[in-house]
């Protein structure tokens, strides 16, 4: 007697009639599966929102990745000349060397008290290979005299931390050691210097960028000098010379790093979070097929009788639990992203009406969707198999007897 296997269309029909016969049970197993995946994918998405927000703090330029920072200890009593930037170019892993001098500072307004702030004199090329980016104005330029500020030296002067701020103008008086350098003199009776841009971090102390430019010497020598390798090839190479050389090193390379593995750490723990309700459902899913199957005995000796194979039961059972599974995963999916959505939405509400930038906290790479729904899928299948197994053993007399 030969067999005609079910189709694929015929196993998809049969495979759905779970959902007529027992509507309830069927969605509220895909649910349960929908939740512990939904789960698993709002706690990995923010772990990954974490790891961007701080990443993307640290680093905020490609050239600053590459970049070391290089000083001598301050017991040393040493402090880095002119000859010895000279000398730090013309090392053949270094691209680029900026200076950076820090000296004592005087921020007065017209009419206002005056503020000691720590004044830094770099070179253009500091915002790119430190990173730095005003958050309210621009950076400085050549063309154009003026000071990037740090938020904290404006509010004591009365100015506020906003664009209304842009464009006032200041008048400081930088302290070389015993020299001193008074731009608001220099020029004339009016200041000089416009504010250009504004650094908003409540942890950076009073301070000024400025151009060598703009004052009326050069530093007479420099804080630190950042460093910039020709590749990330041959950094560590360039940082083993440094330290030898005397030089205290730092990177943002090392803190990106640390940064990484504190957040992959995080992601982690939450994603094991998440694999534990995933695991509750996926128990609950399976516990459904059993029933189901058990429920389902006398109509699998049935479809035996009339010609089904047990190639036909088994693909009957495993499609039903994998459309389950699949169902599981788009409705996880969809439970998951909506969510972290709402709170993305609900906190930048909140960030904006405090003064503070929008940011996404949530945060869900689409390889990790991929990998969410090949998961229900596998729990689909897996939650068939026993079920599946039995049915194909099951003889029709059996089945019958059994009802």
């Amino acid at each position: 007697m030969s067999h005609n296997h079910l189709r694929f269309k015929e196993l998809v029909t049969l495979s759905l009639r779970t959902f007529h016969i027992k509507p309830v049970r069927a969605i509220l197993t895909v649910l349960g599966m929908s939740v512990g995946i939904g789960t698993v994918l709002f706690l990995v998405s923010l772990g990954y929102g974490l790891q961007y927000i701080l990443i993307g703090k640290l680093v905020k330029t490609q050239d600053s990745l590459i970049t070391l920072e290089a000083s001598y200890p301050t017991e040393s009593n040493l402090v880095i000349k002119r000859s010895i930037l000279n000398t730090l170019a013309e090392n053949p892993d270094v691209a680029e060397v900026s200076p950076v001098a820090e000296f004592p500072g005087e921020m007065t307004v017209e009419g206002g008290s005056g503020l000691l702030v720590d004044t830094l004199i770099v070179e253009p090329s500091f915002f790119r290979l430190v990173g730095v980016k005003p958050d309210k104005g621009t950076i400085l330029n050549t063309t154009e005299a003026g000071v990037v500020v740090s938020s904290q030296s404006l509010v004591p002067l009365g100015l506020k931390i906003d664009e209304t701020s842009l464009g006032k103008k200041i008048s400081l008086k930088v302290f070389y050691q015993d020299n001193e350098t008074n731009i608001g003199e220099e020029a004339s009776s009016s200041i000089l210097l416009p504010i250009r841009g504004i650094i908003v971090d409540e942890t950076i102390q009073p301070q000024i960028i400025i151009f060598p430019g703009s004052l009326s010497a050069e530093p007479p020598f420099y804080r630190k000098a950042l460093v910039k390798a020709k590749d990330i090839d041959v950094m560590e190479r360039l940082r083993d010379r440094l330290i030898s050389q005397g030089y205290l090193i730092s990177a943002h390379v090392d803190l990106v790093n640390q940064a990484r593995k504190i957040t992959n750490f995080i992601t982690t723990v939450l994603g094991i979070f998440g694999i534990t309700a995933l695991i509750v459902s996926a128990i609950g899913m399976f516990n459904t097929m059993i029933v189901g199957f058990l429920e389902r005995v006398y109509e699998v000796g049935i479809l035996k009788s009339i010609g089904a194979t047990d190639t036909d039961i088994r693909n009957l059972f495993l499609m039903e639990s994998t459309i389950m599974g699949l169902l599981g995963g788009v409705g996880g999916i969809i439970i998951g992203i909506t969510t972290g959505k709402i709170l993305n939405f609900s906190l930048n509400i909140v960030a904006v009406r405090l003064g503070g930038k929008p940011f996404e906290l949530f945060l869900t790479p689409w390889w990790f969707i991929a990998l969410i729904m090949l998961l229900s899928l596998a729990i689909g299948l897996l939650s068939g198999l026993w079920p599946a197994h039995r049915a194909t053993k099951l003889s029709p007399k059996e089945a019958f007897t059994r009802r």
